[in-house]
């Protein structure tokens, strides 16, 4: 029996792209290696195709493949909504807080504990232990206002 060695490489590029998808999950090796995997049998189907048409269809196969991924199976992922969207937003979280001011606001500055944590917060003067919530987030500062009811 007389092996198509060409046919072995693209056999063999497909199952090591197979086998680096499962490694390292991610959907992008997945694809390539269907690539390969398709001009495995483009090999197999039509001998003596030239090395050229192979790595030419090699190229146009992952393109298209890829983006049929990004269009069809990628894209649908994004229309999911989290049920929780500030997890990794830590001041965004903080949106909402209502407590005591740990130190005085003077000149529009001040500091509330939340947790084990302190923050700098700014907003209108108010002396030390005025309840206040928290209305936004500007970079590191807790903007607040006083809590009313």
């Amino acid at each position: 029996m007389q092996w198509d060695w060409q046919a072995v490489t693209w056999g063999a590029v497909a199952l090591l792209l197979f086998a680096a998808e499962a490694l390292a999950p991610g959907a992008f090796m997945l694809w390539l290696g269907i690539a390969a995997a398709v001009v495995f049998v483009m090999v197999l189907a039509m001998p003596g195709l030239s090395v050229l048409v192979q790595i030419t269809a090699f190229v146009i196969l992952s393109f298209v493949s890829i983006q049929v991924y990004r269009t069809w199976f990628r894209g649908r992922g994004h229309e999911r909504q989290s049920d929780r969207p500030d997890l990794n937003r830590r001041g965004q979280q903080l949106v909402g807080w209502v407590g005591p001011l740990e130190r005085a606001i003077v000149d529009g500055r001040g500091r509330v504990k939340i947790g084990d944590a302190f923050y700098d917060v700014a907003g209108p003067d108010m002396p030390v232990g005025t309840v206040v919530r928290v209305v936004f987030i500007d970079g590191m500062t807790l903007r607040v206002e006083p809590a009313h009811g």
